[in-house]
């Protein structure tokens, strides 16, 4: 968290309010969070940029400045990004101050976010796997990716440099809807099953960008609000409660240390 819809989310509605707008002042309050370059450049060459374009790859949220030059943010399992909160919390990382006067205010309960400012982005994102929402992407092009992947399907659909933006809950909610077991080898799919897997993917995505993303922990969209997407969810954190379809119980099993809710009727090995 959060993950590929609560960053569009973020991005769609931060831009009509940061597009054209220069950075006046940075107040860096936690230099764990800047990653690149050190927190006192950082600020200085920050100062007077104005941004010129918002974008999501994956889950990082990229500023495109007036520089030619990149800030990047990550906000990791608890980061926010509020713009102008009535006031900071005792989690506030970052303020960055804008020239109408607004401000937008890094918050990270488990200080794991991290800030990048760089002239070239794919120094950053550069391994990250391809947009499954993009035009380009399609069921050939993910059936050809997955021939040489035995790694269960649910490890490989959390692989960044596999498809990028996809975390637990909606890979979860994804294998659900395409009645896959999360623990098949990635290989092992029929030509149909990464049919099913493909739509049910940017189903799942599509739906939870619309719902304003998922607030199932400490994600919050810039005005404070909560988003709804979760209340969308068939088994992502609904261990023991009834399967939708089928009414047997909502199991839980760990996949390389990640935990994975799925039907065991519904989604059989």
């Amino acid at each position: 968290m959060p993950e590929l819809p609560e960053v569009e989310t973020i991005k769609n509605e931060l831009s009509p309010h940061v597009i054209g707008r220069q950075f006046t002042q940075i107040a860096i309050y936690d230099i764990k969070l800047v990653r690149q370059p050190s927190s006192g450049k950082f600020c200085q060459k920050l100062v007077r940029q104005r941004v010129n374009s918002l974008e999501r790859r994956g889950k990082y949220l990229m500023f495109h400045l007036s520089s030619s030059e990149t800030l990047i943010i990550h906000l990791k399992m608890a980061g926010a990004l509020l713009l102008n909160p009535k006031q900071p919390d005792c989690h506030t990382r970052a303020i960055f101050q804008l020239d109408n006067g607004s401000q937008l205010v890094f918050s990270d309960r488990r200080r794991l976010g991290a800030l990048w400012l760089v002239k070239n982005e794919q120094v950053i994102i550069g391994k990250l796997g391809p947009e499954p929402l993009a035009t380009e992407s399609t069921a050939e092009t993910l059936a050809k990716r997955l021939q040489k992947r035995q790694a269960p399907i649910k490890a490989v659909l959390l692989d960044q440099g596999f498809i990028a933006g996809i975390g637990n809950m909606y890979a979860d909610e994804a294998l659900f809807t395409a009645k896959i077991h999360p623990l098949r080898k990635a290989n092992s799919l029929s030509a149909q099953e990464i049919k099913n897997l493909y739509k049910s993917i940017r189903h799942v995505l599509r739906t939870a960008i619309s719902n304003k993303g998922a607030s199932v922990d400490t994600y919050k969209r810039p005005n404070g609000q909560l988003g709804t997407a979760h209340f969308n969810f068939r088994v992502a954190h609904r261990g023991g409660r009834p399967c939708p379809i089928c009414g047997t119980s909502i199991q839980r099993l760990a996949i390389r240390n990640r935990g994975s809710y799925f039907c065991p009727n519904c989604q059989r090995v």
